[in-house]
């Protein structure tokens, strides 16, 4: 295994960029950016052994800041939302800056994705280090959280997100990368197929905000116990979908033990015969058909990309889980290690 570090470009303020590069023996790599502890490449075979990057993601590093897609990054303090950017912790209210309609997105305007990171080369990985300080974007208590990436022969990309907090905070990291199995910029992604191991979603308000109790998939366009084409029901007629332009809601993870390891999810393009499997130890994966991608900054190799030419899989914590008392625990308190584990498993079928 080779880890290449390069100075990617700086900020304003004069902050390094680094963009870092692991490459198994076989040739595959990731590579890896320190603006929100970001996935922005991933090199691998297809079915007739030919090389495609099947992450979306930009040539100018500067691209990676303030995007809306929040391509390949950590997003946080709270991944996805919360409803009216409130809640209340140990009977004290908290207030968020609101950035999604009427809710607080992926830990505001300023959170974890649109901050450079530290970084180093450790253990065979890429560690990625940000210190959140106590108030910042409206959360309380300092925060250290670390994401760890590590690149296997197999074609494996394993993701260990920790994080300590010196007084009790809620916190909801995952990674937010848009695959494309038939190459970055290769099109739409609806022909892609989709099996959840997920028998139950969250239905939501209109702004995508979760009623509370989860709902059987089986009968309705979110059903992908069975593996379907992502397009297959993405134009029905069925609240989710009419909410989001498309895919974009959480689903509940059958077998959910904090801590383990579970399948939750298998993507796969006929076309290009690569197969993503996704294991997590998170109790929900919200799926995003990149309903909105269009508009977003000029993409790798001067592509423009279009909506549904991406699908992010997030493993994460339920949305507005500091408000649902019934939801897994959100909060995180002092001397306890937050620890989620992702893997992205490439392979070909």
């Amino acid at each position: 295994m080779k880890i290449l570090k390069e100075v990617w470009g700086k900020t304003s303020c004069g902050k390094e960029i680094c963009r870092f590069t692991i490459t198994n023996e076989n040739g595959a790599y990731v590579e890896l950016c320190n603006i929100g502890a970001a996935l922005v490449s991933a090199v691998v075979p297809d079915k007739d052994g030919n090389l495609a990057d099947v992450v979306l993601g930009y040539d100018r590093p500067e691209s990676y800041f303030g995007d809306g897609p929040c391509m390949g990054k950590v997003p946080g303090r709270f991944a996805n939302r919360i409803g009216e950017g409130r809640f209340t912790l140990d009977g004290v209210d908290h207030v968020l800056p609101i950035n999604n309609g009427p809710n607080h997105l992926h830990g505001g305007p300023d959170g974890f994705q649109n901050k450079v990171w530290e970084s180093r080369e450790s253990e065979g990985g890429v560690e990625f280090l940000y210190y959140s300080e106590d108030g910042e974007m409206g959360y309380p208590g300092a925060l250290k959280a670390v994401a760890r990436y590590e690149w296997t022969e197999e074609n494996e990309l394993r993701l260990t997100l920790t994080a300590e907090s010196d007084a009790p905070t809620v916190l909801n990291l995952t990674n937010h990368a848009y695959f494309n199995l038939n190459g970055e910029g290769s099109g739409s992604i609806l022909a892609h197929t989709l099996k959840l191991n997920a028998s139950e979603y969250l239905p939501t308000t209109p702004s995508q905000i979760p009623l509370g109790e989860s709902e059987p998939v089986a009968g309705t366009p979110m059903d992908f116990v069975t593996e379907k084409p992502l397009g297959q029901d993405i134009k029905a007629d069925f609240p989710a979908l009419n909410y989001g332009k498309g895919y974009d809601s959480c689903w509940v993870i059958d077998g959910f033990q904090p801590g383990q390891l579970q399948a939750c999810a298998e993507l796969y393009s006929p076309e290009s015969g690569l197969l993503l499997e996704i294991f997590t130890t998170q109790p929900g994966v919200q799926l995003y058909t990149g309903n909105w991608l269009s508009g977003c900054p000029e993409g790798k190799n001067g592509h423009v990309y279009n909506d549904y030419e991406g699908v992010a899989i997030e493993c994460q914590n339920y949305p507005d889980a500091p408000n649902k008392a019934d939801y897994p625990c959100c909060v995180l308190r002092p001397g306890e290690t937050y620890e989620q584990a992702i893997i992205f498993a490439f392979g070909i079928r």
